[in-house]
């Protein structure tokens, strides 16, 4: 068998892979698809809830906690039995029929970015309220936004916000999940090299151990309530460690039900018919073996073949480890109403983050306790990767059980009429 080459960016495969470019006429397509929204038809890894599966999602981002994974102990709280993490809804997903798509719609969509890579940048969410064992969860999406920047990372990008309604089986809205999409040019990102000159982390036994004693400290607050009157605006949401990041972490993630969803890499028989499907996505590997463009999140090589100094997370990973940040301060009764967060750096293999916030205010608003906070993940290199707030809705002695907020009324008209039509269709 031949040996590897020595430069993946020597082959022929590697120019063809980034010679795709972000065009005008993507752009204008791209905008023209905004505000239509569709059922989704994408079948995700895990279509219903169940203890098993929120506990191994809740277990992929290193989250202990009793609530989502020990059934007898969450049958005691408030919820009377486990409920998932929150931003599991965005990994839930069974597919919902609806109105065939338009020509005109299909046409805008047929190779749109073709070869354009692209990575989560931040995410807002709303929540409505919570995932059980047995809840089926639905969604309808559509662009929200689409703008076009300069960026030193990768020249030209487009930035765009798709908007999913994410419902369960009795259509009722569970959250609301925008997404911060980054599109670039594979070529451009490997031309500038802007983080070419980042070296891997390595860590001393002294150092190491440093990061353990932050994990041996972590306070969760559990069943304990956090009471609304204890809390003051400058407080500190506490101290915790991710990292450092290693190919387990994103192997654990995937192994939670971590979809792959719309590329869905396969193995074998599968893999080969996803080969057919979207050919585009598999660049031949140094070894002259066809896989998945996103293997940057494990493969090295092929990250510094499009610009980055090694591999690195997904931004959802960080994503839902602030989520674990959050509730670990908040307790079991309080009720996590909205998030909002920038993935502002790469979190490479080998980063360790530490994560730190802050109460930036308090205040009562519609008969609820809310807390407002900031939170940041800071890296061994001391620059901040993640910058994020929050807003919770704590135990009061007024209201010591606190709400989830109500869904818009036109959204929760749409949720239900969307499930309808889904039924009207001959879905389950």
């Amino acid at each position: 068998m031949a040996g590897a080459k020595s430069d993946i960016k020597a082959s022929d495969e590697w120019q063809k892979a980034v010679a795709y470019e972000i065009t005008d006429a993507d752009i204008e397509r791209q905008r023209a698809l905004l505000g239509f929204d569709q059922a989704s038809r994408t079948r995700e890894y895990i279509q219903t809830a169940t203890e098993d599966n929120i506990r191994n999602f809740a277990h992929g981002m290193g989250d202990d906690k009793p609530l989502y994974t020990d059934p007898h102990y969450a049958r005691k709280t408030r919820w009377g039995s486990v409920i998932a993490p929150g931003m599991m809804a965005g990994i839930i997903n069974r597919p919902m029929k609806g109105d065939p798509i338009p020509d005109e719609i299909k046409a805008l969509r047929k190779s749109l970015f073709k070869g354009i890579h692209v990575f989560v940048s931040g995410s807002q969410w709303d929540f409505y309220r919570p995932i059980f064992p047995g809840d089926t969860i639905y969604s309808f999406n559509g662009d929200e936004t689409c703008e076009v920047k300069q960026s030193e990372f990768a020249g030209r990008s487009v930035i765009t916000v798709r908007r999913d309604v994410k419902m369960n089986q009795r259509g009722e809205v569970v959250a609301v999940y925008r997404i911060l999409r980054v599109l670039t040019e594979r070529k451009t990102a490997a031309k500038k090299g802007k983080y070419s000159a980042i070296e891997p982390a390595t860590y001393t036994d002294e150092e190491m151990q440093a990061v353990e004693d932050i994990y041996a400290a972590e306070q969760v607050q559990g069943a304990e309530k956090r009471w609304f009157e204890s809390v003051e605006k400058g407080d500190s949401v506490g101290l915790q460690a991710k990292g450092p990041l290693t190919v387990t972490d994103v192997i654990c993630f995937h192994a939670g039900g971590y979809g792959f969803v719309p590329y869905a890499p396969t193995a074998n028989r599968l893999a080969h018919k996803n080969r057919q499907r979207i050919p585009a996505f598999y660049i031949k590997n140094e070894y002259g073996v066809p896989d998945v463009a996103q293997r940057l999140h494990w493969d090295p090589v092929w990250a510094q073949a499009i610009g980055n100094p090694m591999a690195y997370d997904y931004g959802v990973m960080r994503e839902n480890y602030l989520w674990q940040y959050l509730s670990d301060w908040a307790g079991d009764d309080a009720v996590i109403t909205h998030v909002h967060d920038e993935i502002r750096k790469f979190n490479y293999m080998g980063d360790v983050q530490r994560v730190t916030g802050e109460v930036l205010a308090k205040r009562q608003e519609g008969g609820q306790s809310l807390v407002d906070v900031a939170v940041k993940f800071t890296n061994q290199r001391g620059e901040e990767t993640v910058r994020a707030t929050a807003t919770i809705a704590l135990p009061s002695k007024d209201r010591p059980l606190p709400l989830y907020p109500q869904v818009p009324d036109a959204l929760a008209e749409k949720a239900v009429r969307m499930l309808a039509r889904h039924r009207e269709l001959g879905g389950d």
